[in-house]
């Protein structure tokens, strides 16, 4: 949020059970994304399993953190209590994790059934994102790092990605721009560059072609913008899998891929082929560090969805999100805008996607990530995306309501799951893992927020399964809600360090009903009452 980033410029180049019918508008939430998805059966033996210990009590201290605004706070011993009161959560737990795997093939706490809180969801019957040991459903299509190590087939993140050979004599496809050859360290041959236009128009497909990155030099945009109502561009970015796109950070321009409202990107890898948008440093022999971030400014979806917060001049929305005027501008880039009427809006599909080394903080509250969202709807289908090494957050969301499953967060120095402006979705199969070495302070897994305007509609309201949140930031906790922001967290794994709590639940308003965030349900204020935790296992302090 914008309140806890950083400031400057950052290039870096070195080294439950919950009934959703209790919320109003709840049918306008969003609708499951297409397809089903499959949880592989485990197949590669790795650590032996350990038993957990029994460790002394937690106090509320240790376990939650008290935050004041506007003279409001929610002490950790009603924020204890507020999780205890759910079902099978285990507040005293100790790490149980071998990297991002858990170290015994059962369930660390019973497991409750996430598709019985919407469709969305798949059915399953273990906590955090993986099931024991030796699942394999996030290996291949990930890389591997010294943050996480997902194992399997799949490449280093600071590796060379599979571009092939023969870029000498290779073809740029019709609608890229011929920049010529990237020599590789002493290679006699190298990559063909194939940059994009500055805004793609009509149809443009990048084929996987042996010897053939794409470039992106300065703000690359998909359409123009054609406001909250607009009919759609017509304008389609399509990607084949195994393509790699890289951003030319030799030049003085801020390098991103922007997809406008009424535009859409069709980005469809596989396991085996993911498409990986990257710096062109990493295209380079040793060029990139297990340290490196910042070196672009990331990927930009936006959508006409409804949102939460206006721009001066227009909304305000109301709970169903119809208002035709509401829209926002999109943090790190000028002009351009996010937000609509239509719930159900499409964006296109980003799939089986890594985005490397990526993430500029140009000032207080205008950060590019590696995966913005804005106002993108239901109709996006978004899964199996890996963000690696963001200098601010792994993905923000604002306002929309996209639905996403096994999203993946690996060494971001911001969050790694951010939602504010009224996000009403589904997040299944979620890792968070934090830099090794710890991001930077006030960096949460996940911050939730409603941007301190608590009551605006549609009001924020998540649900999230199946997550494994791996902090190291030394931040007040793994976990931040504030804002009134409305959440649901079922069978999650939390892990912090010493002097680090697991939550931080804060309310910066008061009304006749009570705080915000934890207040009772009240459907004039399309409120469905305190979060609620149920099978959640944490271990916090180090523990």
């Amino acid at each position: 949020m914008s309140s806890f980033k950083r400031f400057g410029l950052v290039l870096m180049s070195s080294s439950a059970a919950l009934a959703l019918n209790g919320c109003s508008g709840a049918s306008d939430v969003a609708s499951p994304g297409a397809g089903s998805v499959v949880i592989n059966v485990p197949t590669t033996p790795t650590t032996p399993p350990t038993t957990p210990t029994t460790p002394t009590a937690i106090t509320a201290a240790q376990f939650a953190a008290a935050t004041t605004v506007n003279d409001i706070t929610i002490t950790a011993e009603e924020q204890l209590a507020l999780v205890n009161a759910g079902t099978n959560n285990n507040v005293n737990g100790t790490n149980m994790l071998n990297g991002v795997y858990p170290t015994v093939a059962t369930s660390l706490t019973p497991a409750m059934d996430p598709s019985t809180i919407n469709a969305f969801f798949t059915s399953t019957n273990f906590v955090g994102a993986l099931n024991g040991p030796t699942d394999t459903a996030f290996q291949g299509w990930t890389c591997n790092s010294t943050t996480a190590d997902f194992g399997g087939s799949g490449a280093r993140c600071t590796s060379v990605p599979a571009i092939g050979s023969g870029g000498a004599t290779a073809v740029c496809p019709t609608g890229t721009i011929d920049d010529g050859v990237l020599m590789n360290g002493t290679a006699s041959t190298g990559f063909k560059a194939c940059r994009l236009p500055t805004v793609i128009t009509g149809t443009l497909n990048l084929p996987k072609i042996a010897g053939v990155f794409y470039r992106l030099r300065g703000q690359t945009e998909v359409g123009t913008d054609v406001g909250t109502t607009g009919a759609d561009s017509g304008a389609v970015l399509n990607i084949e899998p195994g393509v790699v796109i890289a951003a030319d950070s030799t030049e003085p321009t801020s390098d991103l891929l922007l997809v406008n409202r009424g535009a859409k990107i069709n980005a469809v890898g596989t396991v085996a082929n993911p498409i990986i948008f990257t710096a062109q440093a990493n295209l380079i022999t040793n060029g990139v560090s297990d340290a490196v971030q910042g070196q672009w400014g990331g990927v930009i979806l936006l959508g006409r969805a409804p949102v939460g917060v206006c721009a001066a001049g227009t909304g305000p929305n109301n709970a169903a999100g119809t208002s035709t005027t509401c829209q926002q501008a999109i943090e790190g880039v000028t002009g351009r805008f996010y937000g609509g009427p239509t719930a159900a809006d499409s964006s296109g599909n980003f799939q089986y996607v890594q985005i490397r080394f990526s993430g500029i903080a140009i000032s207080d509250g205008n950060e590019l990530q590696g995966l913005t969202l804005g106002g993108t709807g239901s109709g996006t289908v978004i899964d199996h995306v890996q963000s690696h090494n963001s200098s601010d957050d792994g993905v923000e969301i604002f306002g929309g309501t996209t639905n996403m499953k096994y999203m993946v967060m690996t060494g971001a120095d911001d969050d790694g799951f951010d939602i504010d402006n009224g996000y009403r979705g589904f997040i299944q199969f979620m890792i968070t893992a934090q830099k090794s070495t710890g991001a930077t302070a006030d960096s949460f897994s996940t911050e939730i927020d409603s941007n301190n305007a608590e009551d605006l509609f549609p009001r924020t309201f998540g649900r999230y399964a199946n997550f494994t949140f791996i902090q190291t930031a030394l931040a007040p906790a793994a976990i931040r809600l504030r804002g009134g922001a409305d959440m649901t967290f079922v069978n999650g794994i939390v892990k912090t360090p010493a002097t680090v709590g697991c939550v931080n639940i804060i309310a910066g308003q008061q009304t006749a009903g009570g705080r915000t965030t934890v207040r009772p349900a009240d459907a004039a204020l399309q409120d469905v009452g305190p979060p609620v935790f149920n099978s959640v296992y944490f271990s916090c302090q180090g523990r």
